[in-house]
């Protein structure tokens, strides 16, 4: 072999991307050591057969010793690196491999789900000594639900039970009974022992019952098929580059398709279309590009795009606007999941405002049951209606998994806490559309005299918040302004009688009563709401339904001994005593407000005062 025939092998090497997944323990970190080890050794053999120096190209990794390299990737965990997904590169004499490497701690689900969006191929450990584990069926769950299509069982460990065949063949029929409902192209089962190397890169005499081929040849051989998606083009844009006076360019990564110059274009948001003039990639100008190729494209007219736009060829069908939709979601937070909470929803490059509406089922990970459940917790999985804020592009994870997965962020810290998959399209979010009135909220206003709002009252029970804003809606009625007061406990006895107190209604509860406010806002009424509402989350909520200056967070502030002595309704001897659950202040948290609109304190002020600095609080925003 010479130097220009090897180096063209080399380029023409199928490319494998791995996902390595399974429970804690099971040996990821000593099999992917045996895999980055021994495959150097097979690269230095090719590397041999052309006489280039060892130094140049890193013919020392024989040296590598073995357990060295292992203990480094155990402490890369240990030391924390385990946030993102960590990827390693290794290749043999007839592929190159990219491997996702994930932890298999119950707390980085998300970096599983992460390594498993972007793979070929999943190896999924199990430990021959435990068998399948709880994590082992959450990851396989996990692998078939982002479609990966080829499974690799490596069951690890055989040396510690002796190579016994029967037990190989046990956790065999479980797993296979387990994926019975899947929708797996290949899954071969393999027995090794990373430490030793059996059956790894080639088979050993300690299994000589095992007549299959090795880890490495298995993966070798692993027909890759094109995934039936989306073949016409789309782009989400990233970038807008206005570089100088005459040039706008789009940048993006192609998520479907391909595009050539000349291809008629337009975007979901536009009636109007218009053909690519250029396109441009890392290395000068191209003729056409294709899915996963980062461009930038220029057009012959100008089209009204900017960030989070996606740009189209006139055949593409599948890409539907849509605020709307069925999802299958893996919850990936300590703080659990609950339905109507508002969350920000990432796609691409949009950032969209957006509840979780409906949980229809989630998983029951054992046994993979449907089940009902009112919300999620760390690592749950489940499949739900969400509800974004305005319409945007989407299409069904099958077909295009860039446009059909979302991510979802925390609106306080920013966190990612959940990843969802789109199944479809929700019909009625196309079906219904908004009825502009004749009568609006500004006709209303001005027949009224006044600039509506929502004054929002928050504290613990027994705070005050009711008897400020009865006095507060009395001194209003004398200025001839036109109110309505939203009480908690009034409500609950109509609107909200069907919702009890845990914090999943808690939150519908909140929701029900910030789109009433809305309303009432909207009739030109300026809205008093006395509730409880414990959490930030709901009150932002609340807010941002409303436009700038049109919503006052007000917080009754009275300390938890100060309600406990007045209890004028006996509820916080109840709860003391356990009588009442999920009491908040007691048993069920109250986050107090950060920036609240108006602070009252009611040790230094009686409720006629505080009604009174409202008033000129309103005043102060000419509201009144």
């Amino acid at each position: 072999m010479d130097l220009e025939k090897f180096f063209q092998h080399q380029n023409n090497k199928k490319q494998v991307k791995i996902l390595t997944c399974g429970s804690v323990d099971d040996g990821k970190s000593t099999l992917l050591g045996r895999l980055l080890y021994d495959s150097q050794n097979v690269f230095v053999d090719q590397m041999d057969q052309v006489k280039i120096e060892s130094e140049k190209y890193g013919t020392q990794g024989k040296d590598i010793d073995l357990a060295l390299l292992i203990d480094g990737l155990q402490a890369e965990r240990e030391q924390g690196i385990t946030i993102d997904v960590a990827y390693r590169f290794f290749e043999t004499s007839k592929c190159k491999f990219i491997v996702a490497d994930t932890p298999g701690h119950e707390q980085y689900t998300r970096n599983m789900a992460t390594g498993a969006s972007n793979s070929d191929v999943a190896i999924i450990l199990i430990d021959a000594q435990k068998g399948v584990l709880e994590q082992t069926k959450r990851h396989s769950f996990i692998v078939n639900l982002l479609g990966i299509q080829h499974v690799v069982v490596a069951i690890n460990k055989m040396d510690l039970v002796n190579y016994d065949e029967n037990i190989f063949h046990k956790i065999v029929t479980e797993y296979t009974e387990l994926i019975k409902n899947f929708h797996f192209i290949s899954t071969n089962y393999i027995p090794l022992s990373a430490l030793k190397g059996d059956n790894v890169f080639s088979t050993f005499e300690n299994t000589k019952w095992y007549t299959g081929p090795s880890l490495i040849e298995t993966l070798e051989n692993i027909q890759i098929e094109e995934e039936d998606l989306d073949n016409s083009f789309s782009m989400p844009v990233q970038w807008v580059n206005r570089s100088s006076s005459d040039f706008r360019g789009y940048a993006g990564t192609i998520s479907s398709g391909k595009i050539s110059k000349g291809d008629v274009i337009t975007t979901p948001s536009s009636n109007s279309q218009t053909s690519i003039k250029n396109i441009y990639g890392p290395n000068g100008e191209l003729d056409e590009a294709f899915t996963n190729q980062a461009v930038t494209l220029t057009l012959q007219d100008e089209l009204d795009i900017s960030r989070g736009d996606i740009i189209l060829t006139q055949d593409n069908k599948k890409i539907l606007k849509a605020d709307q939709f069925a999802a299958h979601l893996v919850w990936m937070d300590q703080d659990s999941m609950l339905p109507e909470r508002n969350y920000i929803f990432r796609f691409n490059n949009n950032f969209i405002n957006g509840q979780i509406t409906d949980l229809v089922h989630s998983i029951n990970i054992n046994s993979y049951e449907e089940i009902a459940t009112k919300k999620l917790n760390l690592n749950d999985i489940a499949y739900c209606k969400i509800a974004l804020n305005k319409m945007h592009s989407i299409a069904p994870y099958k077909n295009n998994h860039q446009l059909g997965s979302f991510v979802i962020i925390d609106p306080y810290n920013n966190k990612t806490i959940g990843a969802g998959m789109i199944d479809h399209a929700l019909r009625r979010s196309t079906n219904i559309s908004w009825h502009e009135m004749s009568i609006n909220k500004n006709t209303r206003s001005k027949l009224n005299g006044q600039q509506p709002c929502v004054i929002w009252f928050t504290g613990l029970s027994g705070s005050g918040k009711s008897t400020i804003a009865n006095i507060l809606e009395q001194k209003l009625h004398t200025m001839n302004k036109r109110t309505y007061l939203l009480d908690g406990d009034n409500v609950r006895h109509g609107l909200n009688k069907d919702l009890g107190f845990t914090d999943t209604d808690r939150v519908e509860n909140i929701r029900r009563v910030a789109e009433v406010s809305k309303l009432m806002l909207d009739a030109g009424l300026i809205t008093l709401v006395s509730f409880i509402s414990p959490f930030r989350s709901e009150r932002k909520m609340a807010r941002d339904l409303l436009e700038e200056g049109e919503f006052f967070e007000v917080f009754v502030s009275t300390s938890l001994e100060e309600c406990e002595k007045r209890d004028p309704k006996g509820l916080y001897k109840k709860a003391r005593s356990g009588e009442l659950k999920n009491f908040t202040g007691i048993d069920s948290t109250y986050e107090i407000p950060e920036n609240a609109d108006l602070v009252l304190d009611t040790k230094t002020n009686n409720a006629e005062e505080l009604a009174d600095q409202i008033i000129n609080f309103l005043e102060s925003k000419k509201i009144i």
